[in-house]
């Protein structure tokens, strides 16, 4: 067995939702996600991005469940999106699910932009 030390280094890298929304897209509409561990705090964590970076909306979700769970944070609402069991079974995703909601959602914005 040969013995090698493996060396990884990392650089912090900018946020770019910041510039994204203020300078590059200010009329886009912008979606975010947020992954956490911690149920407790996601809610909150979405929250705050959706207030320090004043976009539309945060997919947040929680590592254990992130195949099956997630919820759709604006700055009005909570909107959970859970697959069943049967749809499990079916081979559904819950990105199908995600990409639905914020299809509806980007239409209404867009609506209401003009």
């Amino acid at each position: 067995m040969i013995n090698a030390v493996v060396e990884i280094t990392m650089k912090m890298v900018p946020k770019m939702l910041s510039p994204l929304v203020k300078d590059w897209a200010p009329k886009a509409f912008v979606v975010s996600f947020k992954l956490e561990t911690d149920p407790d705090i996601i809610i909150s964590r979405a929250r705050n991005a959706l207030e320090v970076y004043q976009h539309q909306v945060v997919v947040a979700n929680i590592l254990e469940s992130i195949k099956s769970f997630v919820i759709i944070v604006t700055k009005d609402s909570e909107t959970e999106l859970l697959l069943s069991e049967e749809e499990v079974a079916k081979g559904l995703v819950i990105e199908e699910k995600i990409v639905d909601d914020l299809r509806s959602r980007h239409t209404a914005f867009i609506c209401d932009k003009n």
